[in-house]
Order: C-alpha cells, then sequence, then structure tokens
C-alpha cells in the first residue's frame, strides 16, 4: 500500500483500539448486593424459635426436667473451671477471628494490589497508544507526501482486535494474556515504524524517530 494510505489505515485502526482500551481502564460500576426476594424475606420471617402445639410433650416443659437442668447448673457453677486446673487454652470463641479468617485480609490485599497492577499497565498502555498516533498524525503522515515509505497496516488490525477482545474479559488470566499481547504488539508495531524511517536517506524523519524511540522506551519500562 501507499505510505500515506496505509499509515491513515494504521491510524483508524489503533484509534479505535485506543478507545477499547480507554473502556477498559475505566474503574467497574459497584456492584450492589443482591436483595432478598419476598419469597425468601416471608421464610425468613417464618423460621426462628419452633412451636410445639399443646399435644406435644418435651422433656424440658416436664417440672422434673426443669429441676435437673437446674441442680446441673448449679453444680457447674461450684465447680472449678478446667482451664485454671490445667492451664489449658479454653476454645476458641466463634466470634473470635479464626486463623483462617485472619488469612483472608491478606489474600484480598494481595487480589487489590494485583488489580492495581493491571490497571496501571492498562493505563500505560493507553498513554503509550495515544502518543503513538499523535505522532503519526503530527510528524510521521506530514513528512510521507514528500518522502513515500512501504508501510501495512496489519499489525495495527491485529492489536485492534486483541484489544477489543480483552475488552470483552474486563478481568482474569483471559485479560492478562490479552493485556500481555497488546503489549507485545504496540511494541511491534512502533519496533517496525522505527526500522522504516532507518533505512531512509531522509534527515526528515530523525524528529519522528526519536518521538517513537522515546514511546518505545517508556512502553518497555511497563
Amino acid at each position: 500500500m501507499a505510505g500515506s494510505a496505509a499509515l491513515l489505515e494504521s491510524i483508524r485502526h489503533q484509534a479505535g483500539a485506543l478507545h477499547t482500551l480507554q473502556a477498559a481502564a475505566a474503574p467497574h460500576p459497584p456492584r450492589s448486593p443482591p436483595q432478598p426476594s419476598h419469597t425468601q424475606t416471608f421464610s425468613a420471617s417464618r423460621s426462628g424459635p419452633a412451636w410445639h402445639s399443646p399435644g406435644e410433650d418435651t422433656e424440658v416443659s416436664k417440672p422434673d426436667g426443669a429441676q435437673k437442668l437446674q441442680d446441673k447448673r448449679k453444680a457447674l457453677r461450684k465447680r472449678p473451671k478446667e482451664g485454671e486446673e490445667s492451664g489449658d487454652l479454653s476454645p476458641l470463641n466463634p466470634d473470635e477471628p479464626r486463623p483462617e479468617r485472619l488469612a483472608q485480609p491478606g489474600l484480598a490485599r494481595r487480589e487489590t494490589l494485583r488489580e492495581m497492577a493491571l490497571c496501571s499497565k492498562v493505563s500505560r498502555l493507553v498513554e503509550a497508544t495515544s502518543r503513538l498516533v499523535q505522532a503519526e498524525q503530527t510528524l510521521l503522515l506530514p513528512l510521507l507526501q514528500q518522502h513515500p515509505l512501504s508501510l501495512h497496516p496489519k499489525d495495527s488490525i491485529e492489536f485492534r482486535n486483541i484489544c477489543s477482545h480483552m475488552a470483552l474479559q474486563r478481568e482474569g488470566q483471559q485479560f492478562e494474556r490479552d493485556l500481555h499481547e497488546a503489549h507485545q504488539c504496540l511494541k511491534t508495531i512502533i519496533e517496525k515504524l522505527i526500522c522504516s524511517l532507518a533505512v531512509s536517506p531522509s534527515d526528515s524523519y530523525i524528529p519522528v524517530r526519536s518521538a517513537l524511540r522515546q514511546i518505545l522506551q517508556d512502553l518497555l519500562a511497563m
């Protein structure tokens, strides 16, 4: 393809990828907790202490059973606590945090740090793509009118497809793989542009090469 037409086609696909990346970098809407349905609320209101019919006989309702229970409680109050005699640790209170529960905040913290790192990578990929599109539009496109180059938009089309697939995932391992592939694809686009400009004898491309090298350097720092 002719240099200007190929570059315009590449810019169009890169701009589409940029728009998709910006949407992926946007903060997720908070998830509202599920509201209990009317049936669940009704069921919960019916749950509670069990009702006994007048004809039912329970051991606690008998006078002898109640007296035995009272005597047993008095005996337990008089007996010294087992923990005081043996020095053993008392069992964990159900309301106290257990070891597995204490580990949960750490796991949640690691998840949060991981998400923050991914968001940072997406943001920097957005920045690199935006800078590339701007350099191509303002620096490279005017020069191609005077000094044509052989360019092809294939890599930019692939870059846009990867970003579109990544935006559908939003999270998870597939999202991370797509993010890595998008990073590598953008790196390839910039490197090929630099190589194409390097073989040109014109000194007019020197500012463009410098700008592209700086974008690539910042991208590789991710």
